[in-house]
């Protein structure tokens, strides 16, 4: 069981640094507002997501598994004190180490989200400006040229 976990802790550390890979694949289509390259992007993520969601129920199912023999363990035991239980020390060090890359990649995967969002709603705001500008019509809020927000006109009938 303790080398089924190493096996798949390691796998969830490479899905973590797909998606790390992807965000930043993903950043380089929000700048260039390529909508094509992003929708390919946002499919290989899910795939990347429901990978890390079935990995991470098989992690929880072997670590009930092997804490069923160990009446210390309790859902408040921290992982490193969880690896301490392993039968070998080589197996306890890899599983530390394991640990500590996964915690990197989440980390990397986490940054790169936070950034993506701040432009993604840069884009959207690309496009509600564009929007404006083409049809006279206000997405809202947006600003009128005295710098106060437009929210009457609403000319839907237009050439774009």
């Amino acid at each position: 069981m303790w080398e089924e976990l190493i096996d798949v802790l390691g796998k969830i550390c490479l899905a973590y640094d797909g998606l790390t890979k992807l965000g930043e694949k993903k950043r380089d289509a929000l700048v260039a507002i390529n909508m094509t390259g992003l929708s390919k992007i946002l499919d290989e993520e899910q795939l990347i997501a429901a990978k890390i969601e079935n990995l991470e129920i098989r992690r929880k199912a072997i670590l009930q598994e092997l804490s069923k023999n160990n009446i210390a363990i309790s859902n408040a035991t921290k992982a490193e004190d969880f690896y301490k239980n392993a039968p070998t020390r080589a197996i306890e060090n890899r599983l530390v180490s394991l640990h500590k890359l996964l915690t990197k990649n989440v980390n990397a995967a986490i940054k790169i989200r936070d950034n993506n969002q701040v432009l993604a709603q840069g884009a959207l705001d690309a496009v509600k400006y564009h929007l404006n500008r083409l049809s006279n019509a206000a997405v809202q809020p947006t600003y009128g040229k005295s710098g106060g927000i437009v929210t009457h006109q609403q000319k839907f009938d237009y050439q774009a």
